[in-house]
């Protein structure tokens, strides 16, 4: 059975010495966010999903969920609905949002650590907590004053959880289409009948009380995503004052049988008339609900970091225990029978991989996290605005290479394991199965691609693009006399204007044939996050060198990067060759001769 620890040195590492939160929450007016609460936050969460979670992982994938068709009641498996309990007990459901709704009001970044060790102690579990984040946001952003004061108060507490219920069976990604109709009764209040599926936590037992924010179309809407409105659907009926009534008519029909995450419930939704109320403006539903959804992707991020985290800690563990073979260069454990797997070049290949793609993209994740908090909290509008738009850019590039590159991850560590990391007993192949939802919930790797070279580039001139180049080129005039971080320098500028000289020529000819943008799309988001990930590396060196860590952890940083600049960011030249290929290779043959 896998094992997991919270990586609390790595974590304290990411947030104090690399990105220096301390003076950044303090001018945000995060005064109760000292560095010893938030190192406490940091001890006490690796505690609660070391002890609490991580031992139900395998009770979840082993058991699962269970449905009672009869009343559409989900049971969850043994242990989950206790552990939840003391998640809301300890205060964890609220740990970033507001105080005026019962929260702690600590800065988003501190729930980023929380989110990468949940997922990575019992991912299934995390699910259910997770959208109850996202539904917070989207009423905090757009819900009226009455409906932040009776749902937000509930979910903030974990008395009640959240969910999005987007997708319908013949409707995805294209929500233009949706048939889910709302009927005005009275002021804002509404019936909402249709089917959604791929709900997650649309029913269970941990709480008294599910919130569902649902899509649908009034009678009068527009055709398309412009007629789209946002409603928040309570299983109980709740009242204006907070009062909570009969059993709303909804229910879940079924629940998906999946390849991993069984621990977590998937619904097929059924709303027939269900009493619910109007969120934000009528056919303006997509912005709220993008708030959600943007929250969730960063969410889902995470919970790639937390699996290949967690996938490294067992595959080192055995590839130091297990013999098998000497070393090419020599025995170098003459004393046993054979050296320990670790030895040989093509095992450290892996464990480096998933070392350096880990760790590199914490950073990624953990810059998001304050730019959110810069976005929300500054008191300069311009740095506002600035802070929302690089993390507009980076959030596709966050979820979709931290997702993919979790895949990769669980597949090396498996790998490390050899046949033994096939088996069962192992939870190696748990985590294999468990990674491969991740790149496409919450929008798939090709949506996320999409969106980063549509909407996040073209639409917007390169905003983001320009200010992440920005910081690059900051980071190297600052340190270009740094002997330490001479070596990465180089490269760093290099890639950079690649990056910026690709964005152009796709962008040029998209403008004559509009196919450029999507043939480029998943190439230019791989470029662009490993482009990331080495301005964080570089970064990573100079914060680690100038630390009070010892010499080992300083050494092992120098080493990791030299890794990832030599064996990881050459990756970018199969991309970039990809990219400039342009749409014609793709675009060529006709569909009829896919099959020929």
């Amino acid at each position: 059975m896998s094992s997991y620890r919270a990586p609390l040195k790595d974590l304290r590492f990411a947030l104090n010495d690399v990105l220096n939160v301390a003076p950044l929450f303090a001018r945000l007016g995060f005064a109760d966010a000292t560095p010893d609460l938030v190192d406490a936050v940091l001890e006490e969460a690796g505690r609660f999903t070391t002890t609490v979670l991580a031992p139900l992982n395998r009770v979840g994938d082993e058991i699962g969920c269970t449905l009672d068709t009869a009343t559409g009641e989900v049971t969850t498996p043994p242990g989950f609905k206790q552990a939840y309990a003391q998640f809301a007990e300890g205060g964890w459901t609220g740990l970033t949002a507001p105080t005026e709704f019962g929260g702690q009001g600590l800065p988003h970044t501190v729930g980023v650590p929380l989110g990468e060790m949940v997922n990575a102690a019992n991912l299934a579990w995390g699910n259910f907590p997770l959208l109850s984040h996202g539904a917070i946001e989207a009423l905090k952003f757009h819900g009226q004053p009455w409906q932040q004061e009776v749902f937000l108060k509930p979910l903030v507490e974990g008395r009640w959880t959240g969910t999005m219920c987007l997708t319908e069976p013949h409707c995805g990604t294209d929500l233009g289409l949706l048939r889910t109709r709302a009927e005005p009764v009275g002021e804002d209040t509404y019936t909402i009948t249709g089917t959604k599926i791929f709900i997650t936590a649309g029913e269970h037992d941990l709480v008294d009380n599910i919130v569902h924010l649902v899509l649908a179309k009034l009678p009068d809407a527009p055709p398309g995503p412009k007629g789209i409105s946002l409603f928040v659907v309570p299983k109980f009926q709740v009242a204006r004052d907070g009062s909570v009534g009969a059993r709303n008519a909804l229910r879940c029909g079924s629940i998906e049988h999946k390849m991993g995450i069984k621990g977590s419930v998937t619904c097929v939704m059924n709303f027939d008339g269900a009493q619910g109320y109007l969120v934000g403006q009528p056919h303006k539903g997509l912005q709220a609900m993008f708030t959600m959804m943007n929250t969730a992707r960063l969410g889902v991020g995470l919970q790639g970091i937390g699996l290949s985290e967690r996938a490294y800690q067992n595959a080192l563990v055995y590839a130091r225990e297990r013999l098998q073979s000497r070393s090419l260069s020599g025995a170098k454990f003459p004393d046993k029978p054979a050296d320990p797997i670790i030895v040989h070049p093509d095992v450290r290949r892996m464990l480096l991989s998933i070392k350096s793609l880990t760790e590199g993209a914490r950073l990624l994740a953990l810059h998001a996290g304050t730019l959110i908090d810069i976005a929300h909290h500054a008191d300069d509008a311009a740095e506002r605005e600035q802070a929302d738009t690089l993390v507009s850019f980076l959030t596709p590039i966050s979820k979709a290479c931290q997702t993919e590159w979790s895949i990769e991850n669980t597949y090396n560590a498996l790998q490390c394991f050899g046949g033994h990391g096939y088996i069962h007993e192992h939870g190696m192949e748990q985590l294999a199965r468990d990674a491969r939802i991740t790149t496409l919930y919450e929008g798939t790797t090709g949506i996320q691609s999409l969106d980063l070279i549509g909407r996040k580039t073209a639409a917007s001139g390169a905003a983001g693009l320009k200010l992440f180049l920005g910081l690059i080129e900051q980071f190297a005039s600052a340190h270009q006399g740094d002997a330490t971080a001479a070596e990465f320098i180089a490269p760093l500028r290099e890639k950079a204007a690649e990056w910026s000289e690709l964005t152009k020529t796709v962008l040029q000819q998209a403008a004559s044939n509009p196919e450029e943008l999507g043939a480029a799309s998943t190439d230019y988001l791989f470029y662009s996050g490993y482009v990331v990930l080495a301005y964080w590396w570089a970064r990573s060196v100079v914060a680690a060198q100038a630390s009070g860590h010892e010499a080992a952890f300083k050494q092992a940083k120098l080493e990791t990067a030299r890794f990832y600049f030599a064996r990881i960011l050459p990756r970018t030249l199969a991309h970039a060759a990809a990219i400039r290929s342009g749409a014609e290779p793709l675009m060529a043959m006709d569909a009829d001769r896919f099959d020929a």
